[in-house]
């Protein structure tokens, strides 16, 4: 029997994340017997590493100086020590990781850019770019993505897309059990509009406080909806304080990040983001996946998960009236709701399954071809 091929991911964290939820996903997917794989995190493991160390070897990075941006001698030890064959950079870990790896002499490296700010900075597109010299394929999760990395990167040639994906029978459509509605004290027939994600700017939350602040304002149906934000981040306070401003603070409920994600969706009515950038969003395919009908802006890989036949969902960005006229459309229209629900449910399982995302990076790993800007 061949040496299995070793695969070692770098990534900043595996903290609480769609990056971090889709590399955990991915090691635990990925076929044991042909690769052996390693996970090193450049700060700590968190969340996600909790339990993975039964499908890969979890390593977190010495300490490093100020000077490795220049020279990672540390890190570049600790991988020439594990002796990978390919090493997997993700969003963040990059430059360093990828210095590292030349320094240490591993024949092949991944690199995933699993999204980026809108505006992307210049500072960022810089060093990324000249990091890349390293790297034998870029990967974008999106076409879109692609299409800005090709307009910076060198060599746009080696840039692929695989989009992310999910585990279609974790996040399957199920009946509300009443039970996070008990948790939060939610009647029934209280309709629940949820979104799942970082609380930072780039997730535009602040966007959707406003709008659910109008959409209150101006409901007149039996009984109003609650805003239910799954995750945090630095803004956490700011949103409440918002939430507070705008007179909606009973009516929204800040839960933090949760680890039991399919319990929570089904209670959720309708899924929403207000994102300034997306890449392809993990929470998006999940809530899809779950069976809800989402209402998100029309950013990054958004469009492209939800298709043509759900494009009326899509929503401008940064305009708090355009959102607050989805999510009111949405909630009003039972039958038009329950229709694209099902729509989404069936665009995640027939094109954004988990184990076609992990075919087609084993198929890197491996150094087979995958024609240029191809999308697998």
């Amino acid at each position: 029997m061949s040496r299995r091929i070793r695969v070692m991911h770098v990534v900043n964290n595996l903290n609480y994340g769609g990056l971090e939820r889709v590399v955990a996903e991915m090691v635990q997917r990925t076929d044991s017997d042909r690769f052996e794989s390693h996970v090193m995190a450049l700060g700590y493991l968190g969340h996600f590493g909790e339990g993975l160390d039964a499908f890969a070897a979890l390593h977190v990075a010495e300490p490093m100086s100020r000077f490795s941006m220049l020279r990672p001698a540390s890190l570049t030890r600790q991988i020439a020590t594990i002796a990978p064959d390919v090493v997997h950079l993700h969003s963040g870990a990059l430059y360093k990781g990828s210095l590292a790896a030349s320094m240490a002499g591993v024949a092949r490296q991944i690199f995933t850019d699993h999204g980026r700010q809108n505006p992307d900075p210049w500072l960022h597109r810089t060093i990324d770019r000249r990091a890349s010299r390293r790297i034998d394929v870029i990967v974008a999760v999106s076409d879109k993505l692609r299409r800005h990395l090709e307009s910076f990167m060198p060599r746009s040639t080696r840039i692929r897309v695989i989009p992310n994906g999910v585990n279609t029978d974790r996040y399957a459509p199920l009946d509300d059990d009443s039970d996070f509605r008990r948790e939060l004290n939610i009647a029934p027939d209280v309709p629940i509009i949820g979104s799942i994600g970082r609380l930072e700017p780039i997730k535009g939350y602040r966007i959707m406080i406003d709008a659910f602040a109008k959409l209150r304002s101006n409901w007149n149906g039996l009984s109003a909806p609650i805003l239910v934000l799954v995750g945090d981040g630095s803004e956490r306070a700011v949103l409440e304080q918002s939430a507070t401003d705008l007179g909606v603070a009973d009516s929204i409920h800040f839960v933090g990040w949760r680890s039991d994600i399919d319990r929570i969706t089904r209670a959720f009515t309708i899924f929403s983001m207000s994102s300034h950038s997306e890449g392809t969003s993990v929470s998006l395919l999940e809530a899809m996946s779950s069976g809800l009908c989402p209402v998100v802006t029309n950013v990054g890989g958004n469009a492209a998960v939800l298709g043509a036949e759900l494009s009326h969902r899509l929503v401008t960005p940064d305009d708090p009236e355009a959102l607050s006229g989805a999510l009111t459309v949405a909630l009003q229209n039972d039958a038009l709701r329950v229709r694209d629900a099902t729509a989404a449910r069936a665009r995640v399982v027939n094109h954004f399954g988990l184990d076609a995302m992990v075919h087609a990076y084993q198929a890197l790993y491996t150094g087979a071809p995958i024609g240029a800007g191809q999308t697998t």
